[in-house]
């Protein structure tokens, strides 16, 4: 049977919630400095951190993003608008639609990843604590548990 949640398993939760926030606060801020939306700067990622030798389609990129073709369609549609992406047929799979950065959106991009790059390892820094107090919390329980048993 799961246990009950301590007070101090809700205060780590929050802690780990609110450094999420933060980040995620801090990347939209950094997004906008670039004049870029939120999701447009999580659309140019998708699309230049996409694996593999081809560019990526409408789908994949509405799979990283986890959203529904449709809505990927719309965001892609106001970004080529932007010029920030280009839509190229792939030569292959005639009906299949690859997307590219164009040189602005590469350029924009590479300004945010910089300091993203920068901003991660503090983020990582905190979930690592984090993480390291659950596990001797997990340890505890468990020894406990095996001296009553």
């Amino acid at each position: 049977m799961p246990r009950q949640p301590t007070k101090a398993d809700y205060e780590r939760l929050l802690e780990f919630r609110t450094g999420l926030r933060r980040f995620q606060r801090w990347s939209e801020q950094q997004a906008r400095a670039q004049d870029l939306t939120p999701a447009q700067h999580q659309l140019l990622l998708a699309i230049m951190g996409h694996p593999g030798p081809a560019p990526p389609s409408i789908g994949d990129v509405a799979g990283y993003l986890l959203l529904q073709h449709h809505s990927a369609v719309g965001l892609v549609d106001r970004a080529e608008a932007a010029g920030l992406v280009a839509r190229e047929r792939d030569p292959g799979h005639r009906s299949t639609v690859r997307l590219r950065v164009t040189d602005d959106g590469a350029r924009r991009l590479s300004a945010l990843s910089e300091l993203h790059l920068q901003e991660v390892p503090r983020l990582a820094d905190t979930m690592r604590s984090l993480f390291a107090e659950l596990e001797s919390q997990r340890n505890s329980r468990r020894r406990a548990t095996r001296g009553t048993a």
